[in-house]
């Protein structure tokens, strides 16, 4: 049987995934030193971790904003003005000079990051052949990945040069992933000027809405960030701790574990997901993941703990891009951006929220209780992938509107 040629990713993609990856290079080198930062300037515990807080806070609020932003400026010029906006912010921090400048500065960073989050969504969803959504999400995806596995490395060489180097690094990082992507895609005909400013028909969030595939997305991209973004950071070290008496760096060892299945899975997670599609890759990731995250609390030892943390992370490796692809599915080559929005801002939502209910499950019935309802609501999500069809079949409608069958 021959091997199926794959379509050649364009140059624009590739732009993005190394803006992606400049983008989590830096902020895997400065996330580590945000709270002790701020707890320099003499202030609680409480107070240092509200920092990160505010951050994810203005994040989410922003989301409807950069929607429509990117409506009027079109998704090469939010990028660049959201990923400035960070920059600014970012190199502010190195000379704050008390706390409540650094509370302020990162929550503009915030909006900044929500910015160029949906615009580079958006742009993944303009430049993707159609045939290749899945690969390009997984890609980028990688880019993200090896940023933050890469970040603290060079975090733990940076910090030798004080708790404001890591700020001025993360500052150069956006400086270069907004040059590079502001370059390579100003000449482009799929993401340029002259894209940004052709007629395209609007996808507003009230059509979207319409859409089943949509809403399942919705709980999807929750879900995900509740178990992914949330659950998976702030619980699981805590678990480590009171289990097994770990301290951060056996904590490192199961987030470290989780990375490699995600690292082993998430460039052919693409390919099945074009290949063979969306809805079996996505019901599946939602399973496996959810395995993982009901096991790793019944882990009698660390390595097989560990072990779990694996299969979460492969599983997640099926999801992520599948969901990309499904949103690159649905937008098509529509304008899209309060689309786009609401998918990052539910995904947001989801990180935000679940370390606090997690937390407070974990106080009131132990960490059985957190992680098993992570488990419950990764098992609703693949039944509501289970219950719409492939989203493949949206894409012959996604450049001049949806037909009926695809309303409800």
């Amino acid at each position: 049987m021959p091997r199926r040629r794959h379509t050649p990713l364009p140059i624009e993609v590739w732009a993005l995934v190394a803006g992606a990856f400049a983008v989590a290079l830096g902020y895997g080198v400065v996330a580590p030193a945000i709270p002790q930062y701020a707890h320099a300037f003499g202030v609680s515990n409480a107070a240092a971790s509200g920092i990160v807080s505010a951050f994810a806070l203005m994040r989410l609020v922003g989301a409807p904003l950069a929607g429509r932003i990117l409506v009027k400026l079109g998704e090469r010029r939010t990028y660049t003005l959201g990923i400035l906006i960070v920059a600014a912010s970012t190199g502010a921090c190195a000379v704050a000079e008390n706390y409540t400048q650094l509370l302020i500065l990162r929550g503009l960073g915030g909006v900044g990051s929500i910015m160029f989050t949906v615009a580079a969504t958006a742009l993944l969803i303009k430049v993707s052949p159609v045939d290749a959504r899945g690969r390009v999400s997984s890609v980028n995806a990688a880019g993200f990945l090896l940023g933050n596995l890469m970040g603290p490395v060079f975090g733990a060489l940076v910090a030798g040069f004080g708790l404001r180097a890591p700020f001025i690094f993360y500052f150069i990082m956006l400086v270069v992933a907004a040059t590079v992507v502001w370059f390579a895609l100003r000449r482009s005909p799929l993401a340029g000027a002259q894209a940004d400013e052709s007629p395209r028909e609007p996808l507003t969030l009230a059509m979207s809405l319409r859409i089943p595939h949509y809403r399942v997305l919705l709980g999807s991209v929750f879900v995900f960030g509740w178990t992914s973004f949330g659950v998976r950071v702030s619980i699981v070290p805590l678990f480590v701790a009171a289990a097994f008496n770990g301290d951060a760096a056996v904590a490192a060892w199961a987030l470290a574990s989780y990375a490699a299945g995600n690292a082993i899975f998430i460039l052919p997670s693409g390919r099945w997901n074009d290949n063979v599609g969306r809805k079996p890759m996505l019901v599946l990731g939602m399973v496996i993941t959810a395995v993982g995250y009901v096991a790793f609390p019944l882990s009698p030892s660390i390595v097989l703990a560990c072990v779990s943390m694996v299969v979460a992370g492969a599983g997640s490796a099926l999801v992520n891009p599948g969901q990309q692809a499904v949103l690159a599915d649905i937008v098509g080559t529509r304008r899209g951006g309060s689309t786009v929005a609401g998918y990052s801002m539910l995904q947001d939502f989801g990180g935000v929220l679940g370390p606090l209910v997690a937390g407070v499950l974990v106080d009131v019935a132990g960490f059985g209780w957190a992680f098993g309802v992570s488990g419950i609501l990764l098992v609703l999500a693949a039944v509501g992938w289970a219950s719409v069809s492939d989203s493949r079949t949206l894409q012959e409608s996604t450049g001049t509107g949806l037909s009926d069958t695809d309303r409800t």
